[in-house]
């Protein structure tokens, strides 16, 4: 067995015994078993100090054994900040701490602690802002001294990916209140999702003593997870965290590499609680622990955490702890009682009968570090003479082991994201939460129950608040009501030579949360902001009720008034693959898409459509591309465009509206015409692009992006429920399938097809709107030039998309006419420097930057941004998107590749990237787009490009288009 300090079964609920697993820390081979986490498996062989503080540089282990906390923060090979007590062991995983100069039991910058005088509470905002500039000098070193892990450069992303689930009830949180609550709720015949952050279900019933004897907790999590696990209305989430609320219980669930999206028609929050801590000097040291922290490393772990150790409490549970110490052989003189006297007289017998010393109204005033600060030593025990205050002597103990609790704060976060109020009742110590919305339930010890019954019935009453919301009859549970008292109203003892730690993440003491007070940040949210209080991995799961109560304090007020600081999801941190994983994407294909497949289209997707980039196999996708441009460029080709988007404006007011909505002028525009159309938001960036048509007077159709249509859409309706415009708008992109015939002979296989039409360049100028049919189908035709060449878009109702597109063809077929793809699309209109929203610009692209400025009307009164335009397009340009082109035997730069400040300088500044990149046949040469520095714009000259491998190339600035400039290619007779 792995570590001479196991204890026998039954106790190790979470650990294989019969397999052994190999791992180093820090250098040195440890051994520990399947089951084990990396912190549970190093205390198994004595190893307390994991980590180091993040300002001070502090010897730290773990406190909670839960992952609530940043003591336990390792470095993986390929992962930093990794939480110890959360971080399974695998074999052969290499572990490291983090924070150190030098070792982790020898480091260096451990002094900082002694220079705390000279870095007091929001040092860094009143020293490093002068003289200007000083801020470069100082920052490299105080990032190399407060940095935590290292990244790997060279890690290779694993798959992660997203599922949807439904159900009608979701509870979060699967001890004895979320167990009862699933199982009430799935007998009544509601579809289940029960979820739990840890390995095995029960939650404190796989860890805390409930009662005296200590039997209940383990025969009653025995029946419960049975009847849970064996019912076919619960679908159980284990490993799994609920990382945040959002309307209408939608609740993202990370369990390993997958992220769940929840959908649930009743939610029941049955989270538990946070156990929270006593302040006095160095309570950070290795060893000192919660009491919940212990008795998972006993139940769950099969650990003996020490030969001795000293119990301080300020409730009954403390008792509890103290009971279970001593069955498993721990050595308990001591139980350290903030309070005048025990809540339940059996509890009190029970331990004196066991030979432990019972101290009221005292407190540990100082933990005593071992010599190499690596363990617990002692403890320093005063009298408490007061509120904070503690008696001028006080005795010393020996211990190896502190273990903490100062009561419980509900786990909140989740309930307050939905818009809930947390509230303190100072007199009794007690939490209250309330405000909840509909469908939204508390339930068990968040819920202020610390009584087992209490916690049951709770959960079942708020199952059946569901059940009767969902119209699922089941019994009324008859509430019980708990008066149990588990916090202490003021575990903080304010040592005068500091290290009384309030947060342990950011190594912030009493005196910091008292003295941003004193500096005037009298609000708890400016503390946390002047102070970093809470801002750390734990998220003030342990800090936010003592800052509270120290800024309640000095501010004269209440808790309640005070308030803790607002909570956002997530609840845990969440890696960015999380976000970005593979996700359930439904297709939409056009009309056409069959025809695509039986040309041999090589299919990509396009926001959700699925869209031919070329025609042809991926291995020969270059000389495709040149081939297809090559035929519209000389002769003809048509592209399915269905996915335009397609919208509708009618109505006496409809030019006034398109007119406020767009860039351009609107109100003039002649019937019969198109317009190019640009959108801004109201921080005046390009966030589209389209064409408007003006069918009549009162009638426009406007084309929008693929990806972007639906938000137009939405934007045009939010904009017309504050003007109240006389118009009706609608969304048609359904309604509308389009192809895009462009070539010197576009005119000639339309003549074929649509007798009804003069498509002469008299009768059907560029940038022409005209109605006719084909085969007798009504079609929209728009004489654009997007590609460069002599061009009709045809739109035409979606049920004739195939039968048209098929006809086209046929009509075609005399002068060759093939289809051509997306991307062989992207080169023609780079050819002719027509920007892509989206591609070639980014959140913060206004027109100027973008050479748009012709696109904006600056005489009309009005429209979206407007005011912001003239305001940044006023300012001091930074960048500018320039057309660039490089020899065709020179390295092609990619989209996303850097573009720099200067080619021969290390580490010289980033300046741009570019956004369009491709080789043109038609050209000879490379060419493509790219924001650069406004110093790099000037055509002719040239800036530098990081490419693939480090290699730079020097591109040369060239005026757009790079193709027809005269666009006398739309003059073809």
């Amino acid at each position: 067995m792995s570590g001479h300090n196991r204890l026998p079964a039954p106790s190790g609920l979470y650990i294989n015994r019969d397999k052994s697993v190999n791992f180093t820390f820090e250098g040195k081979s440890y051994q520990g078993l399947e089951g084990d986490t990396i912190a549970s498996a190093l205390i198994a062989n004595d190893q307390w100090l994991m980590s180091r503080s993040f300002k001070y540089h502090r010897p730290r282990g773990p406190l909670t054994m839960a992952g609530q906390d940043a003591n336990t923060l390792v470095q993986l090979k390929s992962e930093p900040n990794v939480l110890a007590d959360r971080q399974n062991i695998a074999a052969n995983m290499d572990v490291m701490g983090q924070n150190y100069n030098g070792s982790l039991e020898k480091d260096k910058d451990d002094k900082l602690g002694y220079a705390g005088r000279f870095m007091p509470v929001g040092f860094y905002y009143r020293a490093f802002y002068k003289p200007a500039g000083i801020w470069d000098k100082w920052e490299p070193f105080i990032r190399k001294k407060a940095g935590l892990g290292f990244a790997d450069l060279t890690f290779k992303p694993v798959y992660h990916d997203k599922a949807y689930l439904f159900h009608d009830v979701a509870v979060i949180g699967a001890g004895p209140a979320g167990l009862a609550a699933a199982l009430k709720a799935a007998n009544a015949g509601a579809s289940v999702l029960l979820v739990d952050e840890n390995p095995v279900l029960g939650g404190a019933l796989t860890y805390h003593r409930f009662d005296i004897e200590g039997v209940c907790a383990s025969a009653l999590r025995t029946k419960l997870t049975h009847d849970v696990l064996n019912h076919s209305n619960i679908r159980v989430l284990t490993s799994a965290t609920c990382n945040g609320w959002f309307t209408d219980n939608y609740l993202p669930v990370i369990q390993g590499n997958r992220m769940f999206k929840v959908r649930a028609k009743q939610c029941i929050v049955a989270s538990g609680a946070f156990e929270q801590h006593v302040v006095f000097r160095n309570n950070d040291v290795p060893g000192v622990v919660m009491s919940s922290a212990a008795m998972r490393l006993m139940s769950q772990y099969a650990i003996k955490p020490a030969n001795k150790a000293v119990m301080l409490t300020g409730n009954d549970d403390g008792y509890l702890c103290a009971l279970e110490l001593i069955k498993h052989g721990v050595s308990v003189p001591v139980i350290v009682d903030m309070r005048k006297q025990v809540d339940d007289p059996a509890l009190y017998d029970a331990v004196v009968d066991l030979g432990i010393n019972v101290l009221f109204e005292s407190t540990v005033y100082e933990a005593v570090p071992s010599a190499d600060k690596k363990r617990l030593a002692a403890v320093q025990i005063h009298k408490i003479t007061g509120k904070g205050q503690v008696a001028a002597n006080g005795i010393s103990l020996p211990c190896e082991l502190l273990c903490m609790s100062a009561g419980y704060m509900p786990v909140y976060q989740l309930l307050c994201q939905a818009g809930a109020k947390l509230s303190y009742d100072d007199a009794s110590a007690r939490f209250a939460l309330t405000n909840l919305p509909k469908n939204l339930y508390v339930a068990g010890s968040a819920n202020g129950m610390h009584e087992l019954n209490a916690v049951i019935n709770d959960g079942e009453v708020a199952a059946h608040t569901c059940l009767s919301s969902l119209g699922l009859a089941s019994d009324s549970p008859e509430s019980i009501a708990c008066q149990r008292h588990t916090n202490f109203p003021w575990p903080i003892f304010k040592h005068p030579k500091g290290k009384d730690f309030v947060d342990f993440d950011e190594d912030l003491q009493a005196k910091d949360i008292i003295n941003a007070t004193r500096l005037g940040y009298r609000d708890v949210q400016l503390v946390k902001r002047f102070s970093t209080v809470g801002m750390g991995p734990s998220q003030g799961r342990h800090s936010a009720l003592p800052t509270a109560r120290l800024v309640a304090e000095a501010t004269h007020r209440s808790v309640t008034e005070t308030g803790v600081t607002t909570a956002r999801p997530p609840f845990v941190p969440e890696k960015l693959a999380h976000i970005a994983g593979r996700i359930f994407s439904p297709h939409r294909f056009t009309p056409m898409h069959q025809r695509h497949l039986e040309l041999g289209a090589h299919m990509i997707p396009a926001g959700i459509w699925r869209r031919p980039a070329y025609y042809g196999k991926p291995a020969d996708r270059d000389a495709i591309i040149q081939q297809e441009a090559t035929m519209v460029r000389n002769a003809v080709g048509m592209i399915d465009v269905s996915t335009l988007g397609g919208l509708e404006v009618r109505g006496p007011d409809a030019a006034e509206f398109v007119n406020r909505i767009y860039t351009f002028g609107f109100l003039k525009q002649p019937v019969g015409k198109t317009r190019y159309a640009v959108l801004t938001n109201e921080q005046g960036v390009v966030v589209d692009d389209g064409v408007s048509c003006r069918i009549a007077e009162d009638h426009f159709y406007i084309t929008a992006t693929t990806s972007g249509v639906d938000a137009v859409y939405r934007e045009m309706t939010k904009w017309n429920a504050q003007w109240r415009l006389s118009v009706d708008i609608a969304n048609v992109s359904a309604a509308f399938s389009a192809v895009n015939v462009a070539g010197p002979l576009a005119r000639k296989v339309l003549d074929k097809v649509c007798s009804d039409v003069d498509f002469s360049n008299e009768s059907f100028p560029y940038l022409a709107y005209r109605e006719g049919t084909i085969q007798g189908v009504p079609v929209r035709l728009l004489r654009v030039g997007f590609v460069g060449e002599l061009g009709y878009e045809i739109h035409m109702p979606t049920l004739f998309g195939e039968a048209l597109w098929d006809l086209l063809m046929e009509a075609g077929a005399e002068f060759n006419m093939k289809p051509f793809g997306v991307e062989t699309q992207r080169l023609l209109r780079l050819e002719k420097g027509h920007i892509i929203v989206s591609q070639d610009t980014d959140g913060m692209s206004h027109p100027g930057e973008l050479s748009l400025g012709w696109a904006v009307n600056r005489k009309k009164p009005f429209f979206i941004g407007s005011r912001s335009v003239d305001i940044v397009m006023a300012r001091k340009q930074t960048r500018k998107l320039v057309g660039f082109k490089l020899s065709a035997h020179s390295t092609r730069p990619k989209e996303g590749h850097i573009v720099l400040a200067a080619a021969n300088q290390v580490d010289c500044a980033i300046t741009g990237n570019v956004t369009s990149s491709e080789y043109s046949s038609t050209l000879g040469a490379n060419i493509g787009m790219a924001f650069v520095g406004i110093d790099q714009q000037e055509v002719g000259s040239t800036f530098p490009i990081r490419v693939d491998g480090g290699e730079v190339v020097m591109a040369e600035v060239v005026k757009l288009p790079f193709y027809d400039a005269g666009n006398a290619r739309q003059e073809v007779i």
